[in-house]
């Protein structure tokens, strides 16, 4: 009796050990950022040509909504368009999630029209924020109002909802405030929606990622800024040198400690993430860092892993 009952017991600690260890074949799970979205699925994509036993899933619920799931621990990673904010970060510590922010590209917001807006090739920063801040909202309404020479027509507007990075980031570098912003306009976190609506109206104007354009350049019209140096359209050269300010920006991804000490394939992941971005990005349409910054990101998380080591 004593030898079945101990080998019963043996059995059921080998059964629990086994339960505690994370399997190899464990799932990674991502949410966030729309703009961040293609540049994470093209590196799970060669992700999955190197393990293909890991399943990757990447949700598109926009930077917000992303460090929602991620202060939660609903998510492993966090794709962000902008760095995370106090009460985000409070939330993640709440529920004693760790994380470590990584940069892994530059983007610049494209301001676009209709290719068939022949009156607008470049806008200055002080005319944006004339259309965008939060007492245009009921009043400016018409071309027309922001130079006299231009279509005496309504003005549409097309941009990113609230709880999109790009949309904090636009509102901030526009109209000085993270999320001030008039209201009547139509938003989405799906940029192609926002393409859609751009490109089937003549008299829209809207702005998202620029490798949105890129993808869509055929159908949209891309519109110079004036930052106060003179008319800059957002370009690779241009966003990674600055000059095409105010609406350059880096991107993030951010790393659940847990995940890299629960989940082997995270860290895996994360070091083929930051190994391959450079060279994929140009398919994707965004910008690398420079090699060293790459090289300070990868030492980043190298000595992430190392402090979050299971002993």
């Amino acid at each position: 009796m004593k030898k079945i009952l101990l080998t019963s017991a043996m059995a059921f600690l080998m059964f629990a050990c086994g339960n505690n260890k994370k399997d190899d074949s464990a799932g990674i799970s991502i949410d966030g950022s729309s703009t961040v979205y293609p540049i994470t699925e093209a590196i799970a994509e060669e992700y999955r040509n190197e393990d293909p036993k890991v399943n990757v899933t990447i949700g598109v619920s926009g930077t917000g909504g992303g460090f929602q799931k991620f202060g939660r621990g609903d998510v492993d990673i966090a794709n962000a368009s902008r760095s995370i904010k106090t009460d985000e970060k409070a939330i993640a510590e709440e529920n004693n999630i760790d994380f470590i922010e990584l940069e892994v590209a530059y983007d610049g917001l494209a301001v676009i029209a209709h290719p068939e807006n022949d009156w607008l090739d470049c806008i200055t920063v002080e005319e944006l924020k004339t259309i965008w801040e939060p007492a245009a909202q009921g009043k400016i309404k018409r071309w027309n109002q922001i130079r006299p020479e231009w279509p005496d027509e309504e003005i549409h507007l097309y941009g990113p909802g609230v709880a999109s990075g790009t949309f904090d980031y636009f509102t901030e570098a526009i109209n000085g405030k993270s999320g001030s912003s008039r209201g009547d306009y139509t938003a989405s976190e799906d940029d192609n929606v926002l393409v859609q609506g751009v490109s089937g109206d003549k008299y829209g104007l809207g702005f998202f990622g620029l490798a949105y354009y890129g993808e869509n350049s055929d159908k949209l019209k891309l519109v110079g800024v004036d930052g106060g140096e003179g008319c800059i359209k957002p370009t690779s050269e241009t966003v990674s040198n600055g000059t095409y300010a105010p609406l350059s920006r880096p991107l993030f991804v951010y790393v659940n400690s847990s995940s890299v000490q629960n989940n082997p394939k995270v860290i895996d992941f994360m070091e083929f993430y930051l190994n391959e971005v450079p060279s994929l990005l140009k398919d994707v349409g965004y910008v690398p860092l420079t090699e060293e910054e790459y090289k300070t990101e990868r030492k980043k998380f190298s000595d992430f892993v190392e402090q979050n080591k299971v002993e």
